[in-house]
């Protein structure tokens, strides 16, 4: 099976009760994090309102966590095209690109709270059509046209770039949540895809359907789409134990559904949980659930069901929310480093398979054992020592140690 990437997205925050600039600096030293344990991939969006989203410019952002990590991918998770000049979004990315080394995708939407579209005075409707508006430009811009254009939202006149990407080809990917409009614009570009959807069941059990709209726009307009650029978005908590996790998310998961999912964006059929048990119980464990509290096993199994379920993905990408404190959080993302990511990609099957063949094939290490005691018979100081030695506990590791016991009976046996 395909390696699978593994990514982060960062989710809302509820900013009141702590210093926004030290949450921040706190979103920075989880990228740091991320990077160290070998993620590849971090996600960050723009938002203008809410009151819990408050990266305004996720360029700005990933520009700082490019100077604090080596490898990971940084990806605008996403620039919502409709409310930016194409040309100058170009400008920025390619900035970004070039300031971290190389690192971003350049992920788009058309905008997820209707709230950033009233701010802005745009029209709800005319939203993904801007974005697909905006995406032929940006190409465009990329492969180093000059471009003049003229829509009913932005004048472009004999426009090119100074700097193209640093990337020969600079990865694009559009966010997919309910509607066929995000993957039918990935197939109609030939781009990459992050599913938002995939945090509800509803959207977990509709991917292979998604997935069948980029196809099928891909072979109207001539294009290909490829599953290792789809990405699927799921939500975790992991610890030690389910009942350790469970009681680092209750209290924040309850807090995040009712005061944001509920009361704030007065999502469509959401109701407010009444006890943080019950937040838990149907967001994790019930029959609708879609989020994985518990063990690193437990998540190991969700994402291979969602695998089956969507027919393959190239990146299961992580959402990053504030269930848990801070300290829980960074324990919980070096859980899925250390136990999952290896398990789902096979990182340990070779270190088993050799476990397994030195334990059960004991008989072709013997002589190395015969070599070690003809030595000691050959000392007679050793064979001496031999006769009094304690233990055979000896502080060696090697497989070639002898049975000192067995050795002893043959020695008194003569």
């Amino acid at each position: 099976m395909p390696r699978l990437n593994f990514g982060a997205f960062l989710a809302p925050h509820h900013p009141i009760g702590e210093h926004p600039m030290l949450q921040f600096r706190r979103d920075l030293d989880l990228v740091e994090h991320l990077d160290k344990l070998g993620y590849d991939e971090f996600w960050c969006g723009e938002h203008h309102s809410s009151g819990w989203e408050m990266i305004a410019s996720p360029e700005m952002f990933l520009a700082a966590a490019g100077e604090r990590s080596k490898r990971i991918k940084l990806a605008t998770g996403v620039v919502s095209l409709p409310y930016h000049h194409p040309f100058n979004v170009a400008q920025r990315i390619v900035q970004l690109d070039y300031m971290t080394g190389g690192r971003v995708i350049f992920g788009s939407g058309p905008g997820a709270l209707a709230s950033d579209a009233h701010t802005l005075g745009v029209d709800p409707m005319l939203l993904r059509d801007r974005q697909d508006e905006a995406i032929s430009i940006i190409r465009r811009l990329f492969n180093g046209e000059r471009v003049t254009a003229k829509s009913d939202w932005f004048t472009m006149q004999d426009a090119a770039l100074q700097l193209l990407p640093l990337q020969e080809q600079m990865p694009f990917a559009v966010a997919s949540q309910i509607s066929p409009s995000g993957m039918t614009l990935a197939g109609k570009h030939g781009i990459g895809i992050i599913s938002i959807g995939s945090l509800s069941e509803e959207g977990l059990n509709a991917l292979p359907t998604q997935w069948s709209f980029a196809e099928t726009a891909a072979a109207k307009h001539g294009k290909t789409v490829d599953r290792k650029n789809w990405r699927v978005l799921l939500s975790w908590h992991i610890a030690e134990t389910r009942e350790k996790a469970r009681a680092e998310a209750r209290d924040g998961l309850l807090r995040h559904h009712n005061e944001y999912i509920t009361a704030t964006l007065q999502r469509p059929g959401a109701k407010p949980f009444k006890t943080p048990d019950e937040a838990v119980d149907k967001t994790a464990f019930g029959d609708s659930a879609a989020a994985t509290i518990g063990t690193p096993d437990d998540l190991v199994q969700r994402i291979k069901e969602v695998l089956a379920v969507s027919g393959g993905f190239g990146t299961v990408v992580g959402f990053v929310h504030d269930w848990a404190n801070p300290e829980n959080t960074m324990r919980s993302w070096d859980m899925v480093a250390r136990y999952v990511i290896p398990e789902i990609n096979g990182y340990l099957a070779g270190l088993r398979q050799s476990r397994e063949f030195v334990a059960n094939n004991r008989e072709y290490f013997d002589r190395a054992k015969e070599a070690v005691m003809s030595k000691i018979k050959e000392n007679e100081a050793a064979a001496a020592a031999l006769a009094v030695t304690r233990s055979s506990m000896l502080s060696a590791s090697a497989s070639n140690v002898p049975d000192l016991d067995a050795a002893r009976a043959k020695a008194a046996s003569r």
